[in-house]
């Protein structure tokens, strides 16, 4: 009895004295405390201000914002990626909760659509995937399963598959799909991530994976892709001891039989100057794969030290192009309209340039930035990619370059308005993420990611399984070429290499529609206005 009563005694003392001890010392420290004015004027209350700050974000994504809020997507569109991935499933019930009233662009339906047997695809070669079923949803459980699927692959007809050099190199590329993961460097994303991603498409196939600026990994490799090699100013992966440009390298690189390009990236949509990589994410075999210190934060320059301006850029392409037999091509964000018709005048005279530009849109994502690059610089996709396209069709290059845009286009109807305004190809970084498991935290930068995708930390990766996110990466890419199908049938074209700006208009707030054509027309009024 008396044990008991001891017990009671020292379990109120402790429910008693541990809050008031703890509310001394938090009220001392905070007093005492010079960094934050908030606490020093409102000891231990004001902890609540911070406190509300830190998880603001979360209860913004998960309670606050509506479906079609959140940034850079929303939970509509980070939803539409998952169960793309996850079910294979884009189905959806009662209507569209897009606001028809806002300005946009739309795609031109015609009357009689094209039915799906004179489609121009070709399913013959099924693809051997996992979707999962839900078995039961409830308010407090929810029950689902995997199983294996023979899935339509979705591919571009062998006619009508897109060729990057074409023309120029010994071994152009050959591309049957028309959406290809755009560049995530190893070191910006872990070694599962890269991997999953690999396998992912390497299974869906007729589509390709872009190195990044980071260098060529074994990860890259590990389910055989077609990849594309980025290469920056700090030429990691091609690169000598000292920095410079290693033809030797290159040339072992080119001999690969998964890399069918190179690209050359003089900038990125968020990230308008040389890479960043924290040193907490340089590990031992990050940094000899790109020939760097351990542990030592990467800032590449913001140009190559081979070039700095059109004629000589393009010398070193042709070096390339004749080196690898490879398609070379470039990588831009649009903002110096001058400078980029001065390219294009050059291609025309020269005859020389790159074999395909990648628009990246100022919208376009990173690993790491600095918030005033992210914001204010370089256009966005849309825009970019019609000036591009309209200033390579008036020089007459536009037969000689493909352009493949990039900026946000994680959906089939985004995909295809990019399609109709000029781009061959579309790049995607971020729809690839969530595939493989992002939840939008937006920590890339710290090497902290919780979900293990943007982030070198063995423990942080072990939530990432690789054999079940590399399922999501071959069904995301599958579904966006079957609804690019889908939004082909209802233009009226038999493929999506057809889309052509008369297949898209744009409303503006007030109800009133214009085609692409005359919105370039009245841009072009105004330019020939501003001159004269």
């Amino acid at each position: 009895m008396d044990y008991l009563v001891i017990a009671l005694f020292l379990f109120i003392a402790f429910v008693i004295f541990v809050p008031v001890i703890l509310f001394i010392y938090w009220y001392v420290k905070d007093d005492r405390q010079k960094q934050h004015s908030i606490l020093r004027n409102f000891p231990v209350i004001g902890k609540v201000r911070y406190i509300t700050e830190k998880v603001g974000p979360e209860l913004r994504q998960y309670l606050f914002n509506n479906d079609t809020e959140g940034k850079p997507f929303s939970r509509k569109e980070y939803q539409d990626v998952v169960k793309a991935g996850k079910y294979k499933e884009r189905l959806i019930g009662f209507g569209s909760i897009r606001d028809f009233n806002e300005e946009g662009f739309y795609i031109r339906n015609t009357l009689f659509p094209k039915l799906v047997d004179e489609m121009k695809v070709d399913n013959t070669q099924k693809v051997k995937t996992r979707v999962y079923k839900v078995d039961g949803d409830n308010l407090f459980s929810r029950k689902e399963h995997s199983e294996e699927k023979l899935a339509n692959p979705y591919y571009l007809r062998d006619e009508d598959a897109v060729v990057l050099g074409e023309k120029t190199c010994r071994q152009p590329f050959r591309v049957k799909g028309l959406v290809g993961q755009s560049a995530m460097s190893y070191g910006s994303l872990g070694e599962k991530a890269i991997t999953a991603l690999s396998k992912g498409l390497g299974l869906a196939g007729g589509t390709w994976m872009n190195t990044g600026e980071g260098g060529l990994s074994q990860y890259h490799l590990a389910g055989s892709p077609d990849i594309i090699m980025q290469i920056g100013p700090d030429m990691f992966g091609v690169r000598k001891a000292n920095g410079e440009f290693s033809w030797e390298e290159f040339k072992k690189k080119s001999e690969l039989p998964e890399v069918k390009a190179f690209e050359l990236k003089l900038a990125q949509g968020a990230k308008t100057r040389g890479g960043h990589v924290e040193g907490e994410k340089v590990t031992e075999e990050i940094a000899s794969i790109r020939l760097v210190e351990v542990g030592k934060t990467i800032n590449s320059p913001n140009r190559f030290y081979e070039f700095d301006d059109a004629p000589s850029m393009f010398d070193f392409i042709e070096e390339l192009r004749s080196v690898g037999g490879k398609p070379v091509g470039m990588k831009i964000v649009v903002g110096d309209l001058d400078a980029l018709e001065n390219m294009i005048s050059y291609m025309k005279e020269s005859g020389k340039g790159p074999d395909f530009i990648t628009v990246d849109g100022g919208e376009g994502g990173t690993g790491a930035t600095y918030q005033e690059l992210a914001d204010s610089v370089g256009l966005p996709i849309q825009s970019a990619l019609t000036v591009v396209d309209e200033m390579l069709r008036e020089y007459g290059v536009r037969d000689r370059v493909k352009i493949i845009a990039s900026g946000k286009l994680i959906t089939p109807d985004k995909i295809a308005i990019a399609l109709a305004m000029g781009a061959d190809l579309v790049n995607i970084a971020r729809g690839f993420m969530i595939s493989v498991g992002c939840i939008m935290a937006q920590v890339c930068h710290t090497n902290h990611c919780p979900a293990g995708v943007a982030t070198t930390d063995k423990k942080l990766q072990d939530g990432l399984i690789v054999d079940e996110k590399h399922y999501r990466v071959c069904n995301y890419v599958i579904s966006l070429r079957e609804g690019l199908f889908n939004l082909a049938a209802a233009a009226g074209i038999d493929n999506p290499t057809q889309f052509e700006r008369k297949h898209i208009v744009h409303k503006d707030k007030f109800g009133r529609v214009s085609p692409i054509e005359d919105i370039l027309h009245a841009a072009k009024r105004a330019q020939l206005q501003k001159e004269s």
